[in-house]
């Protein structure tokens, strides 16, 4: 299983914009082969921040998706990010 974990960090009277135009590719992604889960949200404590977890069958899956990454706007609202790929070797339900 692969784990995609961390931040984005946009300017905060812009975040909930970019939320709002990442509606569609969290559809897309939940809807994609592979993926078991796939969330953008805002932090309730830093405004600026969106934090990511994204959870997937394989990195084939995650590669597939994937492709080149965020749009050109979105990528130019992005000031900083922060996100990492794990790789689970196990896991149980809670």
């Amino acid at each position: 299983m692969i784990i995609v974990a961390g931040a984005l960090h946009v300017d905060p009277g812009g975040r909930e914009d970019y939320l709002a135009d990442c509606r569609e590719l969290i559809g897309q992604a939940r809807g994609t082969a592979g993926c078991l889960d796939f969330q953008l949200t805002a932090d309730p404590f830093e405004p600026d921040r969106i934090n990511v977890f994204e959870q997937w069958e394989s990195v084939a899956a995650v590669e597939a998706f994937r492709g080149s990454g965020p749009s050109g706007p979105q990528q130019d609202a992005i000031r900083s990010a922060s996100v990492w790929q794990h790789e689970v070797s196990s896991s149980k339900e809670l």
